[in-house]
């Protein structure tokens, strides 16, 4: 039976799963350290050494490149290559300036399209709460693909944290070297934020119907 997962390990596990599922072969610690926000390689290693002796991951021998995910059900539901949907984590609710609420099963996960995901980034699925993105088709109660970046471009879908630790589905744009957050919904206005942390961009937006 694997031992328990940190939240650092479950992080590159999922960034593992994901890529392999893409490209069919592993990532660089390089690769995993930029998509899981790390700095330092050795970290890296030091996780991949950890998901090991926990039975989660197997060095394959004579390819460095390539770590075997053990684990069936991580296995089955990312990572064979052959599958069509990945299953993310589902870390919560977002509102329009609220903070973000973290869902009540901290376990919980979503199965989304693997098209959806590049597989460069750690990627989780939060539930819209909200009408602020209703112009661009994303309804109360939709499902936004994000994937973690903090690089992103004019006119993409961001989760920031803004201000006073609120939480906003905003679209990107720089102008005139200020940074607005702009609603698709001609009955709110755009935000000017103080400050400004991104958390990841929309890949993807699911809808379920009940």
């Amino acid at each position: 039976m694997p031992g328990v997962l940190y939240k650092k390990e479950r992080e590159v596990l999922e960034f593992l799963a994901q890529f392999q599922n893409q490209y069919g072969y592993s990532p660089t610690l390089t690769e995993i350290a930029k998509a899981t926000n790390h700095r330092s390689n050795s970290t890296i290693h030091a996780i991949i050494r950890s998901l090991v002796e926990k039975g989660y991951v197997q060095k394959v021998e004579g390819n460095a490149r390539v770590l075997k995910i053990i684990d069936t059900k991580i296995m089955n539901t990312m990572g064979t290559g052959s599958q069509t949907s990945v299953d993310l984590p589902l870390m919560g609710y977002i509102a329009a300036g609220k903070p973000l609420e973290p869902h009540s099963d901290p376990n919980a996960t979503f199965s989304v399209s693997a098209s959806m995901l590049t597989g460069q980034k750690t990627a989780y699925v939060l539930q819209v709460k909200g009408t602020s993105l209703i112009e661009d088709g994303i309804l109360d109660g939709d499902y936004v693909v994000i994937e973690k970046s903090h690089e992103v471009n004019q006119g993409d879908i961001v989760v920031a944290i803004v201000d006073d630790n609120l939480a906003t589905l905003k679209k990107f744009y720089k102008e005139n070297g200020r940074v607005v957050l702009k609603p698709a919904n001609s009955t709110m206005q755009p935000i000017y934020p103080r400050s400004l942390i991104i958390q990841g961009k929309v890949v993807g937006v699911v809808r379920k119907f009940h």
